[in-house]
């Protein structure tokens, strides 16, 4: 039994030449200059940004195949238990990454819905040749994204305040989320910053503020899910006025009225001041001066006429009458005074006797 074993054992032996070359064909290398696997894919980033979705990654060096370098992206849901899928259209609508030339993916606008938690990978492709795939780790894009600033900021200025009215960044779906606003805001030229909020009312009222003072202010959204707070960008920094309140508008008005008044007062003294200082300068401006006779000025422009002739014509003497004044001792004044009276009252009946002889 046993020598027959042996004989079928030499019998199914191949021959020495047959094993050398069966040898020779198991062994045989690839073709000179072909690697056997294409680098993995490096420097893979993920962008998020509000809904913003999109992979990238670095340019893989292509092998001496002729054929062309692509590359495949896959995904995978948290709920799909660990399978992976090509990113198609007909998986993710509008979106085609498998087997592309580009060295990125992006899912915007039709991408992962926000509040779903994803993985993706992406490898390379050359021929036959493939690469090891690079993976990137599961997010939310809820969590994970960057929230922009909030849109559609308006500012209204009232009296000692400021009322805010904003939108989110983007559509989020409250049943989810819990959205939230941060305001931050400041004298202007001071570093005295105070903070509102979180505040899930999109208008958001700052009082308690200086009337007639301008304020600066930035405005954040704020995301929450699962416990998780994902707080955004600010705003760049806006300035408003606030109003003037009723008591600011009374002080004001008699700031006004003091002001005036004093300024007023101010300048006529000022006046008087001067004016009397300058008193006689003043006189000597103002005052008119003395002018030519007309005879004389007629006399300078036409000399040859005989107005000094008529001049020297002018009686030399002036015609005076006497008064006499006679003083006399206070008796004799009277006694004086009696016999005149008395001599011109006989010189007024005396015309009248003629008068009367004469008839």
């Amino acid at each position: 039994m046993t020598r027959r074993v042996a004989a079928q054992s030499r019998a199914m032996r191949p021959p020495p030449l047959l094993l050398l070359l069966l040898l020779g064909c198991g062994a045989a290398a690839p073709p000179t200059g072909w690697p056997s696997q294409l680098p993995a894919p490096k420097n893979v980033k993920l962008h998020l940004y509000n809904t913003q979705q999109v992979l990238s990654w670095d340019p893989v060096t292509p092998g001496e195949d002729p054929r062309p370098l692509v590359y495949q992206v896959q995904y995978r849901l948290a709920s799909s238990h660990k399978t992976w899928s090509d990113v198609i259209r007909d998986n993710i609508p509008y979106v085609n990454c498998s087997n592309i030339m580009a060295t990125k993916c992006d899912f915007t606008p039709f991408g992962f819905p926000m509040h779903f938690t994803v993985s993706l990978q992406v490898r390379a492709k050359q021929g036959e040749l493939t690469s090891a795939w690079t993976r990137v780790p599961q997010f939310m894009p809820y969590q994970n994204a960057t929230i922009g600033p909030p849109q559609n900021l308006k500012v209204m200025a009232g009296e000692g305040s400021l009322l805010l009215h904003l939108s989110p960044p983007f559509d989020v779906h409250r049943a989810l989320v819990k959205l939230q606003y941060q305001v931050r805001y400041w004298e202007k030229g001071t570093d005295d910053i105070q903070t509102k909020g979180p505040l899930g009312n999109s208008s958001i009222n700052l009082e308690d503020l200086k009337p007639l003072r301008v304020y600066c202010l930035q405005v954040r959204a704020q995301i929450e899910i699962h416990g998780i707070l994902n707080s955004g960008l600010f705003q760049n920094a806006s300035c408003y006025e606030t109003k003037a309140t009723a008591t600011s508008r009374l002080q004001q008005t008699i700031l006004i009225v003091v002001g005036t008044f004093s300024l007023l007062s101010v300048l006529m003294g000022t006046f008087l001041f001067l004016f009397l200082r300058y008193r006689g300068l003043l006189k000597y401006w103002f005052h008119t001066p003395p002018s030519i006779p007309l005879q004389i000025e007629e006399y300078l422009k036409e000399p040859n006429q005989p107005i000094l002739e008529a001049l020297d014509n002018s009686p030399k003497d002036d015609a005076w009458d006497s008064v006499s004044i006679i003083s006399f001792p206070e008796k004799e004044q009277k006694e004086v005074f009696q016999s005149t009276l008395n001599q011109s009252t006989n010189e007024a009946h005396q015309p009248e006797e003629k008068g009367l002889s004469s008839r």
